[in-house]
Parts: C-alpha cells; sequence; structure tokens
C-alpha cells in the first residue's frame, strides 16, 4: 500500500503516451490515421504477447505527450469506460477549430456530443470505433505543439498531442494522495464532480482530471477501455529516481523494461489504474528513418531473430 509523503516528488513531465485496447487493427488504423490525422508512427507488436500489434499514433514523431497507442486483440470484446479506469482520452487542439472538426467529424459519420464548457475551455466529446471516449478540447492555453501534417487537416486546426486524462473513482482520496504526493502533482481548479491537476510547468499535456461523478457505472475492461497511463520523465537518471521513490513509499514496482523506444517501469495507483513512468529517449526513430516510421514492423532486439514467424502471424494492415 502506498504510504503518503512530504518528502521530495520525483521530476515528472506530464504525459508521455497513453495505451488502450482495440478489436480490429485495420479499423483502429484508419479511424486515428484518416479521421483524426495522427500520424501512424510506429508498428511494432506487444512485447508480452507478440502475436498481438502495438500501434502508435502521434504527431510527426511520435513525440512524448502526443502518442496514443493500442493493443489490437481481433475479436475482443467491448470494455465499458467507468470507475476505477481511466475514464477519458482529450487532445489538445486550437480555440476556434470547432466549426472545422464537428464539419469533419459529421462528414465521416462519426458521432459527437453536443460541446460543453470545461473550465476555461470548449470540449467536443466522440467516440472510436471500439467505443472509447475522445475529447478534443478546444484551449486558448499556449500549446507550441506542432501537429502531425495531414492534407485534410490543416495544421490551424490540428491536433497538438494530448490535453488531458480524465480518472474517474467513486473514493479518489488515496490516489489524490499519490498524485500530489511522490508524483509531484497539485490541484489547479475543481468545477462539480470534477478536479484538474498539473505537474512541472503545466499547461496541455500535463493534465490529470479525477472524475467523482457517482453516476457512471464501475468499468469494464475491454476493447475500447484504457490499459495504462503512462507518465513522462526526461531520462534513465530520473526514472532510477523515481522507481526508488515510489518503492520507499510502499508502492509495488516493476523493474525497469526495456520497450526500445522509451524504458518502463509500472506500478498501479490506489484504485488499481496502471500507471507507468517511461523515458522521453531513444524515441522512434531508432530502428526507421522518420520520413518512413510506421512502415516497417519494428521488433525490440530479443524478438529480432523471430521476425519471419511473428510477421507470417500478424493480420495485413494493408
Amino acid at each position: 500500500m502506498f504510504t503518503p509523503t512530504t518528502s521530495s516528488p520525483m521530476t515528472l513531465g506530464g504525459l508521455h503516451h497513453i495505451t488502450a485496447m482495440a478489436s480490429d487493427p485495420k479499423r483502429n488504423l484508419d479511424f486515428y490515421t484518416k479521421a483524426l490525422g495522427l500520424r501512424f508512427v510506429k508498428k511494432s507488436v506487444n512485447q508480452d504477447d507478440p502475436g498481438t500489434y502495438h500501434l502508435y499514433y502521434g504527431d510527426n514523431v511520435g513525440s512524448p505527450g502526443s502518442a496514443l497507442t493500442f493493443f489490437p486483440w481481433p475479436g475482443l470484446r467491448r470494455g465499458r469506460a467507468g470507475q476505477g479506469q481511466a475514464y477519458a482520452t482529450a487532445f489538445s487542439v486550437p480555440a476556434g477549430s470547432q466549426a472545422f472538426w464537428v464539419g469533419r467529424l459529421k462528414t465521416l459519420n462519426v458521432a459527437t456530443s453536443p460541446i460543453e464548457t470545461r473550465f476555461a475551455d470548449q470540449v467536443l466529446s466522440l467516440a472510436d470505433p471500439d467505443g472509447m471516449k475522445l475529447e478534443l478540447v478546444f484551449t486558448a492555453e499556449p500549446d507550441a505543439r506542432t501537429p502531425a501534417p495531414y492534407a485534410d487537416v490543416p495544421a490551424t486546426h490540428g491536433i497538438r498531442g494530448f490535453h488531458s486524462t480524465t480518472l474517474a473513482f467513486a473514493q479518489p482520496a488515496a490516489t489524490v494522495a499519490l498524485l500530489t504526493g511522490v508524483m509531484g502533482y497539485r490541484a489547479v481548479s475543481t468545477v462539480g464532480h470534477r478536479t484538474r491537476y498539473t505537474v512541472a510547468s503545466g499547461g496541455p499535456g500535463s493534465y490529470v482530471d479525477i472524475l467523482t461523478d457517482p453516476s457512471i457505472p464501475r468499468g469494464l475492461n475491454g476493447a475500447g477501455t484504457v490499459h495504462h497511463i503512462a507518465f513522462r520523465v526526461a531520462d534513465d537518471a530520473a526514472q532510477l529516481v523515481a522507481h526508488r521513490i515510489l518503492t520507499a513509499h510502499g508502492a509495488h514496482v516493476s523493474p525497469i523494461i526495456d520497450r526500445a523506444y522509451f524504458h518502463s517501469i509500472y506500478y498501479r495507483e490506489p484504485n488499481g489504474v496502471l500507471f507507468e513512468i517511461a523515458t522521453d529517449q531513444p524515441g522512434f526513430a531508432i530502428d526507421e528513418p522518420v520520413e518512413s516510421l510506421g512502415t516497417r514492423l519494428g521488433l525490440p532486439p530479443r524478438l529480432e531473430p523471430h521476425r519471419a514467424e511473428i510477421e507470417a502471424a500478424l493480420p495485413k494492415l494493408d
């Protein structure tokens, strides 16, 4: 059990990536690239289940804070986002882009909810083909990140990266203690059932919202739900410090795992959501040029000898 502390927190830089589950890899690829205009930056495999893809979408290079990733298990039953889970994933979009996105998604037959106001921003809610809860946050906050180049989505309206993740809990106190203790987050504002937290210099890409709406049912894992939330650290040294701090305060933390494109540690926060801390480096261009990211199956060195059999077992995406 995690023990709250007043000692120095780890040095997190905000969100690194978010990984979710899907049921159809080709449909997933089409939606995130053709509808949302994200770049397909890496085609890899689930390192714990190499017969399953691990698909990465983001900005032009999959920068930390932009990468939404998926484990698509064909035929996986649909889940339900709810309490006890990462409930919704929000992207940062420039203020003034509402008409463009409402019109674009309508043309593509993507259902949306009416735009709502949240804190100082307007928010458009939608779902991916598996029902995953997504949000476009039209924010006037400074966000200098460059969107992925995509002909159908002008840069002035493009997705900059993550804005926030929303966690839904009935009893959030222990999670809040973890966030605001060793993880270094601080509360920004509370409106109704939602409290926003930020870290480091703040702004889009740093936010974690905690939602305590009692009308939200308990979540069910499956396609269309989030598998884990990854937070970013600059390098291996900062990750090692984070591991030591978490372990010292009662968290059960995994060993450091080399994921090829970043190094990772994992632990569950008190309400059960799987958290990861991932390094900013080395990034996705270590095994293929930036110009051709996502075109070749990327494998960690330990799986490279099995490339032929892995490729033969995976469904085709082309």
